[in-house]
């Protein structure tokens, strides 16, 4: 299905004047073939003129059926009988063929995005939940046709997957998308907006696959056979990426365009983040551990050049040993040190 535009011209005005004239005038007309008739004035001819007014004033109305108004960033899909006629896009004030319909079975649709929130609240409005959480059906926007060509956000919900590693994580991403093919997505898919938000999840558990939650070794996240050092909470922007450009492969056959996806939210799952986190201090323990050993045997190993160059004393194997585990206890000790003067001999 290829979208096509509706020919039409931005005459809505007029016909609303046009129609109501007409209307107002069989009324009066009405009123004048009644007094006429009454009277038994013109005979035959009032008669016949009080039944065009008669008639009109029944079917008058029908006219106002073809009067559309579209907003800026707006769009309105139309079908005659069945069969698709074209789209209006331009915003304005329109006149169609009041036997045209228009089609978006996504309009009673609710997503957990910037446009829809607030909306469908109120006492008359009947919600039926999906089973994701992120759709709701409203009946209260059922009668509004009109689909929305701005940019969107949607915010779908948290997700527990587990990452390459079989580590359970939660994960929530934000995607901006428009529409940008009404036809497509109204006749190409049951419910474009449905269609978006199953695909997000889809597409979020396919890429989240692939990438531990940390660095890990020995992981290719790329698919070139080489292990790499992508990891979903240091390479936040190419795994957003990815999943847009996933999200984009799936949904461009219901007209759809994704502009940005963002993650939004990342955390190991509860039931983990307790022993994650003992071992993330494990880690920067051990880490800080060997640099502060590195540290400590090239002062010592300083210390005992400068002494031997600058030849302040003596010293053999055994008393370098000695003063070698003197330092190091001094250097990386996690308390102050205690010293302890020798007044006499080593021996």
């Amino acid at each position: 299905m290829t979208e096509k535009i509706y020919t039409t011209k931005k005459n809505g005005m007029a016909m609303l004047i046009f129609t109501s004239l007409l209307y107002i005038a069989s009324i009066v007309l009405f009123i004048m073939s009644i007094i006429k008739t009454d009277a038994e004035q013109g005979g035959a001819l009032w008669v016949v003129m009080l039944i065009i007014s008669a008639v009109w004033m029944f079917i008058g109305w029908f006219p106002y059926l073809g009067l559309k108004v579209l907003k800026p960033q707006e769009a309105l899909v139309l079908t005659l009988f069945g069969k698709y006629v074209g789209t209006i896009k331009d915003d304005g004030f329109y006149f169609v063929n009041p036997f045209c319909t228009a089609v978006n079975p996504a309009a009673a649709t609710k997503l957990r995005q910037s446009g829809d929130v607030g909306q469908g609240n109120t006492a008359a409005a009947a919600i039926l939940k999906a089973s994701s959480g992120d759709i709701t059906l409203s009946s209260a926007s059922i009668g509004d046709k009109r689909i929305s060509l701005k940019i969107m956000t949607l915010d779908n919900a948290k997700q527990k997957i587990n990452d390459c590693l079989g580590n359970p994580v939660e994960i929530g991403i934000a995607v901006m998308w428009k529409v940008v093919d009404t036809a497509k997505a109204v006749f190409s898919v049951d419910n474009y907006k449905e269609y978006l938000s199953l695909q997000c999840d889809t597409a979020l558990r396919n890429v989240v696959r692939l990438y531990p939650y940390d660095v890990a070794p020995n992981v290719d996240t790329t698919g070139d056979g080489i292990a790499d050092e992508g990891s979903l909470r240091g390479s936040s922007e190419i795994v957003a990426n990815r999943i847009k450009d996933e999200i984009q492969e799936r949904v461009k056959n219901a007209g759809l365009e994704i502009v940005e996806a963002r993650i939004t939210y990342l955390a190991y799952a509860p039931e983990i983040a307790a022993a994650m986190l003992q071992r993330q201090q494990a880690s920067a323990v051990v880490d800080a551990r060997k640099l502060i050993v590195d540290g400590a045997v090239g002062m010592v190993e300083m210390a005992l050049q400068e002494l031997s160059k600058k030849n302040v004393v003596e010293l053999d194997d055994e008393r370098k040993a000695v003063m070698v585990s003197n330092l190091l206890v001094v250097l990386c000790g996690n308390h102050d040190a205690q010293p302890v003067v020798n007044s006499g001999s080593l021996y």
